[in-house]
């Protein structure tokens, strides 16, 4: 076996939590059920890493095996990344083919092999057609970095993309979709998050919720309890507080939100005001960008108004964006109206 197979199988043996080593190795189906069964889990990790190289030493295993193993690692902790949110479209008037998952395969390698001589790909099929690919990126002088890998995530019969952070290879990669799947064109849809099932529930409408319709109306009987109430609030809090716990069912509706970790909003608009005014004279835009940030963005939204920290309804610049898909926003000046549109960080 390779030295720098041994190395890399060590190192992600070290990055799995302890207990969940026998089960990562056990999906991994490389080990035998003999050979799993001397592996002491009981000692330091850097002992038990030793072990399970030694043991994959016996088995000969190559950068196919170690990569494998990454794979199951990084698929049980996908939120470790950042993903970014793909879309495919058709030519007008094309059809979706039926997908073929052999064929797929083979026109995925053949278009990065003919572009990239040194890289390395590994595709392993999940749940809900899922189909996870792992590329490692050399150069045409040097060996694929094993170490800093991109990950795909690519549903079968949908035209949507999940990639981890890639920059300088993202051509490259999306030509090869494109070809592989069957498709005509792609772009990004300026959606990232952490959490890949979120993006998974947005894109493919898992997440249902009605934005953009809040209209007044009077409060509806339910059949929910009533609420204990301190009697030294007036009638006309109670009221307030019904009105706001109404308008935030209607916008964010009733389930837990989608996790989206950022948003962030780029302004480019001309100051209008006293024609006497200095700043008033220039042409170019003003332009600023506000961030936002939160575990659980979504969710945190959505508790400003119950607190009193905002009024209700909240802008739909903020909550929009499950329902727009994205999660990057550019607000610019257009006929002399605010307009807002998608734009990368």
């Amino acid at each position: 076996m390779d030295e720098t197979v041994a190395e890399y199988i060590r190192r992600t043996v070290l990055k799995i939590p302890r207990h969940e080593i026998m089960e990562m190795l056990t999906m991994w189906d490389f080990l035998s059920k003999t050979q799993l069964q001397t592996i002491n889990v009981h000692q330091i990790k850097e002992r038990i890493s030793q072990e399970v190289v030694q043991l994959c030493e016996e088995n000969s295993a190559s950068i196919k095996q170690a990569a494998i193993l990454d794979m199951i690692y990084n698929h049980t902790y996908r939120n470790k990344k950042i993903w970014t949110v793909y879309q495919m479209t058709k030519a007008v008037g094309e059809e979706t083919d039926a997908f073929n998952l052999a064929d797929f395969k083979y026109k995925f390698k053949r278009s990065l092999q003919s572009a990239l001589k040194n890289v390395t790909i590994n595709f392993r099929e999940y749940e809900d057609n899922a189909i996870w690919i792992r590329i490692a990126w050399g150069t045409q002088y040097t060996k694929p970095n094993q170490y800093k890998a991109t990950y795909v995530v690519y549903h079968s019969q949908t035209p949507y993309v999940f990639i981890s952070s890639l920059r300088n290879r993202i051509p490259l990669l999306c030509q090869a979709l494109v070809h592989a799947s069957n498709y005509h064109d792609i772009h990004e849809m300026e959606l990232r998050s952490r959490c890949l099932d979120s993006l998974k529930d947005i894109v493919f409408k898992r997440y249902s919720q009605t934005f953009q319709t809040y209209h007044p109306r009077p409060l509806q009987e339910s059949n929910v309890a009533p609420e204990k109430v301190d009697p030294r609030i007036i009638q006309e809090n109670k009221r307030e507080k019904e009105r706001i716990q109404s308008v935030n069912q209607e916008v964010f509706g009733e389930g837990l939100q989608p996790k989206i970790e950022f948003a962030q909003y780029k302004l480019e608009t001309i100051f209008k005001g006293e024609p006497e005014m200095d700043i008033l004279t220039e042409k170019e835009p003003f332009r600023c960008v506000v961030k936002f940030s939160s575990p659980h963005l979504l969710e945190a939204l959505k508790s400003l108004a119950p607190a009193g920290m905002a009024d209700a309804p909240l802008s739909p610049l903020l909550t929009c964006i499950p329902q727009k898909a994205r999660n990057y926003f550019k607000i610019k000046e257009r006929k002399g109206i605010l307009s807002t549109s998608c734009v990368g960080p």
